[in-house]
């Protein structure tokens, strides 16, 4: 605000007016407006030379509060203008009110007026509706009367099985007497009553009647329609007709109450009936009565195979009388076809779920398995080309679940497993009473001895793989993991029997002992070599994917395999050490030393087990014989530790290695076939023999050192002990030389080679005792 408004402050608007009537808001506003244009003023004008522009200020302000008062007084104008036009509407409107409350009392006294001459006419109306009821009864006693007629020549019809006549005459009754309730429900203004409703039913009864025979004989014809269709289809038609007729009839009714709401006619009594709907409950009912009649007693063992084939042949019949026949009796909307496969699927699944719930043998399982895997998806039923289309349509499930599936394949291998194991205790039985036979083992074409038992036992389970894989892998692969579970209990439980076995031998010591010990040992060797064969063989056959499918811990019949061979094996050679000990006291005596006796008797003992060896199936054989090798080797040095024979002299010396290089010539002429065979090992056992005689034969007790040295490197588990009974043995080493020697020995002793097979370990030294002497000081 200018300086010069605030001088002519008088000039107000609200000067003007009266001090009563001014608001306190105006007042406030005022003080606010005035203390603004001051702290705006201030601002403006606080320099002297900004007076000069006081007049631009003042004649700028002076036009912008002409505009806001010229604004106002537009404003001002409008809304009266607005104000009045409103009034004006008011007291039209007023007026209007009084001649429509004028015309409204004149209405209601011509009301009250025709209501007084309406009384006088009630009697008229009644009379009226009267003879309106006294009109349909007259005209609807004809048809009354017939109704009884009616309902007897309809059962007549029915029980002729003229059906399409039948349903014609009871869609006539039907009809009357929806008339009749549609009528009395009109004359009763909508409801009818209880009463009425009674005496309608109870005169129209025989319609429930004659719908449920007609019902009745039409899923007679349905059920028996595969027998009909073969003979005569007419029977089936009409069946099909009727329940066409009456499901369009369901339909006509079900649309017209919704098109009309609660002004159509009620539902007649039993609508809808659905008839199309019970065709096929019908129909699948037909299906499952083959089912029905099957009991437990009647499939068991070959006849469920039986009764399973008789299903195939009878399912594929009827799909064939559908397909071709009955197909063309009905409209092309009820795709029979898969109505039939979808009702006997779902039969066959109910039938089967049922079938598996019993206790079942390994054979009736595979029945199953196989029919529900293979031969239902086969070509020669539900795999045909024609039936593939119509089975994907109805999208089926399968016949049995997965985990239906999973336990009918356990129960199999279970069955099986319990019939496996009864036979391996049979076929071991059977060996053990072999074993005590007088007379050698059969022998194969090759000339190895062999007995029945890994001839059954294998033939068994390839048999048990192969019925298996005929289901399927996971069948197969499971039932091989059962029969290595069992091979493996079988290979201990004859591992055991092996040890009992050599028992009984060892503690019999009459005449009567088994003379076929020795063969019957062998023979258990080669069928294992057999059973390892055909376990390996099982093994491979196994599918890859099988390793983690089993929770339990993998059988393992190899293991218990090597088990076995090694326990036998152990049996044979204490054997040939048993025919050995009484010939080993005559090694290293002096009748030995002059004559060489027992050595032949020896080489014939070691000549006749060797020959037996030969019948055991290589590498088993191989091992044999190196066994027996280092058998003889260690006796013969084990003989020589006990210091039986002690040299004198050099020519004792010489003539005690001249011996031990004939008994070595004498050994390598019996282990001859060892060389030929290639399997020598990298140790030669016999080769001890002529280096222990040029170590006793060795002039010069000086050198003794250097030999021992060449000993133990060559057998690094000699010890003090061994080299102190040779040099015992050549009697000529000093005292002096034989500590030396041994304190060399104990310094210089090497560490055993990796794969070296330790040969004086086995060779214990018998203590050396004392000479009796008198105590003497040099002896204390």
């Amino acid at each position: 605000m200018s300086a010069g408004d605030q001088q002519n402050g008088g000039d107000k608007p609200e000067d003007m007016l009266p001090q009563a009537e001014v608001w306190p808001e105006v007042e406030r506003a005022e003080r606010l407006a005035r203390g603004a244009a001051l702290k705006w003023a201030s601002g403006v004008f606080c320099q002297p030379e900004h007076l000069e522009r006081l007049g631009q200020y003042r004649k700028r302000e002076s036009q912008r509060t002409a505009s806001i008062h010229t604004r106002l007084k537009s404003m001002v104008q409008s809304y009266l203008e607005g104000v009045g036009w409103g009034l004006e509407q008011l007291r039209e409107a007023r007026t209007e009110l009084k001649e429509v409350s004028h015309d409204l009392k004149k209405a209601g006294l011509e009301s009250d007026r025709n209501t007084e001459g309406g009384r006088s006419l009630e009697r008229l109306r009644e009379v009226s509706a009267n003879h309106s009821q006294l009109l349909a009864a007259v005209s609807n006693l004809p048809r009354l009367y017939s109704v009884r007629g009616m309902v007897l020549e309809t059962e007549r019809l029915v029980d002729s099985r003229r059906l399409l006549e039948a349903h014609a005459k009871l869609m006539d009754l039907e009809y009357l007497q929806d008339d009749i309730l549609w009528q009395l429900s009109r004359a009763a203004g909508g409801a009818l009553s209880p009463e009425d409703q009674e005496v309608v039913a109870k005169y129209f009864s025989g319609i429930r009647h004659l719908v449920d025979a007609l019902g009745k004989e039409l899923w007679a014809v349905v059920s028996s329609a595969l027998a009909l269709a073969r003979q005569n289809p007419t029977p089936f038609v009409s069946a099909v007709r009727i329940v066409e007729r009456e499901e369009a009839l369901d339909h006509t009714l079900l649309e017209e109450r919704g098109v009309a709401g609660g002004n159509s006619r009620p539902l007649p009594p039993g609508r809808p009936r659905c008839w199309r709907a019970c065709f096929f409950k019908v129909l699948e009912e037909s299906v499952a009565a083959r089912f029905r009649s099957v009991s437990y007693l009647h499939t068991r063992g070959p006849g469920l195979a039986g009764h399973l084939s008789a299903l195939q042949h009878g399912i594929m019949a009827d799909l064939t009388t559908v397909r071709h026949l009955l197909e063309h009796c009905v409209p092309p909307h009820y795709r029979l076809t898969g109505a039939y496969l979808r009702a006997s699927h779902r039969c066959l699944h109910a039938h089967l779920t049922q079938v598996s719930s019993w206790d079942l043998e390994s054979g009736e399982i595979f029945a199953v398995l196989n029919w529900v895997l293979h031969i239902y998806s086969s070509p020669d039923m539900m795999g045909q080309p024609e039936l593939v289309t119509e089975m994907e349509r109805e999208e089926l499930g399968p016949l049995i679940s997965a985990e239906g599936l999973e336990q009918l394949q356990n129960k199999y291998v279970q069955s099986v497993r319990k019939s496996v194991s009864e036979w391996m205790h049979k076929a071991l039985q059977v060996e053990l009473q072999d074993w005590q036979r007088d007379q050698e083992p059969d022998t194969d074409h090759e000339g190895f001895y062999q007995t029945s038992l890994p001839t059954i036992i294998t033939q068994m389970l390839e048999e048990n793989a192969r019925v298996a894989l005929m289901i399927g892998e996971s069948l197969r692969d499971q039932t091989i993991q059962m029969g290595l579970y069992e091979m493996e209990n079988l290979l201990n439980r004859f591992r055991e029997a092996l040890v009992e076995f050599g028992k009984e031998h060892r503690g019999d010591l009459s005449n009567n002992r088994n003379k076929f010990y020795l063969h019957y040992l062998l023979a258990s060797i080669s069928n294992c070599i057999i059973l390892k064969k055909s376990t390996e063989s099982l093994q491979q056959q196994q599918s890859s994917q099988s390793a983690g499918q089993f929770s339990r811990t993998p059988p393992n019949p190899l293991a218990a395999l090597d088990r076995a061979v090694r326990r036998a094996c152990r049996l044979v050679m204490d054997q040939l050490l048993l025919d050995l000990k009484p010939l080993l006291p005559g090694l290293f005596t002096r009748p030995w030393l002059a004559q060489g006796d027992p050595t032949p008797k020896l080489c014939r003992v070691l000549e006749r087990h060797l020959e037996l060896y030969g019948r055991v199936r290589p590498p088993c054989r191989q091992r044999l014989q190196e066994e027996a090798q280092w058998l003889m080797v260690v006796e013969y040095v084990r003989a020589l530790m006990q210091k039986r024979l002690a040299c004198r002299s050099g020519e004792e010396r010489k003539q005690l290695a001249q011996q031990m290089l004939q008994d070595d010539q004498l050994f390598r002429e019996v282990f001859h076939s060892l060389e030929g065979e290639g399997s020598v090992p990298e140790v030669n056992p016999v080769a001890l023999i002529p280096v222990l005689a040029e170590f006793i034969r060795l002039k010069d007790p000086t050198m003794l050192t250097l030999e021992v040295s060449g000993l133990a490197a060559k057998y690094p588990d000699i010890s003090d002990e061994h080299v102190s009974v040779l040099l015992d043995i050549r009697g000529d080493v000093s005292r002096d030389i034989k500590g030396a020697v041994l304190d060399l020995l104990e310094q210089s002793a090497p560490p055993l080679p990796v794969g070296y097979r330790p040969i004086f370990t086995d060779i214990l030294v018998p203590p050396s005792t004392m000479a009796f002497c008198l105590p003497t000081a040099k002896c204390a």
